[in-house]
């Protein structure tokens, strides 16, 4: 006589389902998988993308406009924006941080987010508008290099402090780390091109050194760097290490000359 065979059923069920759960989890990992890839792409590639041809149209634009001798001296904003991965500005531990009057008149100085310069850097072949703040949504996540509210204009006595993304968003302050004592940045203006020397580089501070946008520039925070009597200096600053935003890498220059026209 035959024993009877037994299947156990619900063996074969509490089976099925640990392979149901595990497909499910393996699908919902590559699905996140996916997601997260189209972010990097949209963070690293396309930001970029869209901010450097805005950028781009706003530097010749600006030049047209200077040529024709029309306009005010600015290009209008325009483009899109997303959010960003750094924000590149220090932030100013106190009002004083800021050189007051630059000596040009109220209605001289430039509205906020208006583009009115142009940053050269020869050495990292960028050419790039300059729009006054540092706002992540109307300047820096344009592309654009932003102009600190209070710190002096170029050309002028005190301090001309400048902030710009290192990643994402057209990144202009990319290859910052690379300049050297001696490089030169231009400021170009409707009235005048502004040629400052790289002399000074404060690899890596807080974002609220202050310091580094006084009138005469100097870290509170690293107090070895930075200067001690009045001068014509240009301020640039952007997040460090790259991709992160924890600390601020700063260079400094030295007005050389203006050259109008």
């Amino acid at each position: 006589m035959r024993t009877p065979r037994v299947v156990h059923h619900r063996g074969r069920r509490r089976r099925a389902a640990y392979a149901r759960a595990l497909w499910t989890a393996a699908e919902l990992a590559v699905t996140l998988g996916l997601v997260l890839l189209l972010f990097v792409v949209h963070q690293l590639w396309w930001t970029n993308r869209q901010a450097q041809d805005g950028a781009r149209r706003q530097v010749e634009a600006l030049e047209r406009e200077w040529a024709a001798g029309d306009g005010d001296g600015s290009a209008p904003l325009a483009g899109t924006t997303a959010p960003g991965l750094d924000t590149a500005p220090v932030r100013p531990s106190d009002p004083s941080a800021s050189s007051g009057p630059t000596g040009a008149p109220d209605s001289a100085r430039p509205r906020p987010a208006q583009v009115y310069a142009v940053l050269a850097i020869p050495r990292l072949g960028l050419r790039v508008p300059v729009a006054e703040g540092v706002g992540r949504a109307d300047v820096l996540d344009r592309g654009y290099v932003g102009h600190y509210p209070r710190t002096a204009q170029p050309g002028r006595p005190g301090n001309v402090a400048l902030a710009g993304h290192r990643n994402t968003h057209g990144e202009p302050f990319r290859h910052l780390d690379r300049l050297d004592r001696g490089d030169e940045i231009r400021i170009e203006t409707r009235d005048a091109v502004h040629t400052y020397v790289v002399d000074r580089t404060l690899p890596r501070t807080t974002p609220g050194d202050g310091g580094v946008l006084r009138p005469v520039p100097r870290s509170g925070v690293l107090p070895a760097y930075g200067y001690d009597r009045p001068g014509y200096y240009l301020t640039l600053t952007t997040c460090t290490p790259a991709y992160t935003s924890t600390y601020r890498l700063v260079v400094w220059g030295t007005l050389r000359s203006v050259r109008l026209g």
